[in-house]
């Protein structure tokens, strides 16, 4: 796991910390540095502080973006608007609001490497514990997720999706046609047990629309979403 924190004492501090949950970490005190240690090597999440000297962490998760899916949350000392929705816009799958107690910083983690390894849900028309069966390909128009081979196509042309973005629209999938509430898709995929912030559920579902086409996802203003049949 990749940390990238400019201050000294957070930076020490978070990786003590990760390291006493079993997680193997490295450290960088600036964006620059950050970005050369992740193409040098193979990280299962990346941690970025947004204010960061050389390259910040908005400019260093869209560097990443270019070429990896790779999990990243965002720390942002403000927690204000403008730092949440560049972080996701950049491609960031969740935030916390330095200072971040260890064990909500763990949470986060460990719902984002479940994402990573998400296994297949269950179909439309199928009880919630029972897995598709292996090879099904779910169709809605000219989209098309393979469940098992966790791939999706559009118009026969494959589309890369983020483990994030994939659970997102797996959600959907189960449910074409139902609308799902922000609440519901922040228990679902972010694993949020509380009533997290929405942002991260409306700026998620736009990256998807980029990819996919903005028809795909409909906005029932004032519920949720819902994936077009």
């Amino acid at each position: 796991m990749l940390l990238v924190e400019d201050d000294e004492l957070m930076r020490r501090s978070f990786t003590v910390a990760l390291e006493r949950y079993g997680y193997e970490m490295k450290a960088a005190a600036d964006g620059l540095t950050g970005l050369e240690l992740f193409r040098d090597e193979s990280f299962d999440l990346l941690i970025l502080d947004v204010m960061l000297p050389g390259l910040d962490g908005i400019g260093l998760c869209r560097r990443v973006r270019e070429s990896s899916l790779v999990p990243v949350l965002m720390m942002s000392a403000r927690g204000d608007g403008l730092d949440v929705v560049a972080g996701l816009e950049a491609g960031a799958d969740d935030y916390v609001v330095k200072p971040v107690d260890t064990y909500v910083l763990v949470a986060r983690i460990r719902s984002l490497l479940r994402r990573a390894t998400y296994a297949p849900v269950p179909g439309p028309g199928r009880a919630a514990d029972e897995a598709p069966p292996e090879g099904e390909v779910l169709e809605f128009g000219d989209l098309r997720i393979d469940t098992a081979g966790m791939e999706v196509f559009v118009s026969g042309s494959p589309v890369a999706l983020t483990p994030t973005e994939l659970k997102l629209l797996l959600e959907f999938a189960a449910h074409p046609g139902v609308v799902l509430e922000r609440h519901t898709l922040l228990r679902n995929v972010w694993e949020y047990g509380w009533d997290g912030d929405s942002r991260v559920v409306d700026l998620c579902v736009q990256r998807l629309r980029r990819k996919l086409g903005r028809e795909r996802i409909e906005t029932v203003r004032g519920f949720g979403y819902k994936l077009r049949r």
